[in-house]
């Protein structure tokens, strides 16, 4: 395991490796999005660890099941749970290094589109557990933006249904609940920007679900460089070249470099 002396120096080893990759492929978890008011999941004051039930609802099979589940789960997004989120000074940072040049692919495990928002390439993001800001029909699969079904369910619609055709589907958010398959292509390609790129950056992440998590040994074995940022330990850091503890908000602008030109291309 990384033993973290000094604080200081762990993060001057950081930014010292990330100023020297050519490329970095990029983890992100809940932890980078706590200072645009949105809680963690596993955290102490976490989601799931406050409410456990709130944990439930997240699987696929419940929400399939229980109307109760998805009307709750409708008047929630009505509600305004995602009005006035805006990314923060972590997210501005790395779309920041990717606007220099240095993001190969950025993979997060968020779903509220706050490195959209904050201005990375959308062709660099990879949202693998999907987005809220995006309404799917689990029965054709077609996607619509969420505001259409929020329209609907403000006007009466407590569960509303897909209205392609004859299909009648259940709709939920474009997100991938515990016990649904991943979209078609986003591991191959996160786990392809682990072995590629120089360097992989794990931030604000526990590393604790997978397959995503399987992107650290990837780069491990393809000889990449491994820096993980965090609040608390992770499952991983023992695989990690570099480990840094603390407000990833504080953190990510000096680490990345926020002042730093232009990286050449190439």
């Amino acid at each position: 395991m990384v033993d973290i002396v000094d604080p200081a120096e762990e993060q001057a080893k950081a930014a010292s490796l990330i100023a020297a990759a050519g490329s970095v492929a990029v983890l992100t978890g809940a932890g980078i999005s706590t200072d645009s008011g949105i809680p963690d999941f596993r955290g102490p004051q976490g989601v799931w660890t406050l409410n456990p039930e709130a944990e439930r609802a997240s699987n696929i099979h419940v929400y399939l099941a229980e109307p109760e589940v998805r009307k709750a789960n409708w008047r929630a997004m009505v509600g305004g749970m995602w009005d006035g989120v805006e990314p923060n000074v972590g997210h501005r940072a790395m779309a920041d290094l990717d606007r220099r040049g240095g993001v190969h692919t950025l993979v997060t495990q968020n779903v509220d589109g706050l490195h959209l928002m904050a201005g990375t390439d959308p062709g660099r993001i990879v949202e693998v557990h999907g987005t809220v800001r995006r309404s799917m029909c689990l029965g054709c699969g077609v996607q619509d933006d969420i505001e259409v079904v929020l329209e609907r369910v403000r006007s009466g619609e407590e569960d509303p249904r897909c209205t392609r055709g004859a299909c009648g589907g259940l709709l939920k958010r474009a997100t991938v609940s515990f016990g649904q398959a991943l979209f078609d292509g986003d591991l191959d390609r996160a786990l392809d920007a682990a072995a590629d790129a120089d360097l992989l950056l794990a931030v604000g992440t526990t590393l604790a679900v997978g397959p995503v998590n399987l992107m650290v040994p990837t780069a491990v074995q393809a000889g990449r460089a491994v820096v993980v940022v965090n609040g608390s330990p992770t499952d991983m850091d023992d695989l990690a070249d570099v480990v840094v503890r603390g407000s990833i908000s504080d953190l990510l602008p000096t680490i990345l470099g926020a002042d730093a030109p232009d990286r050449p291309a190439g």
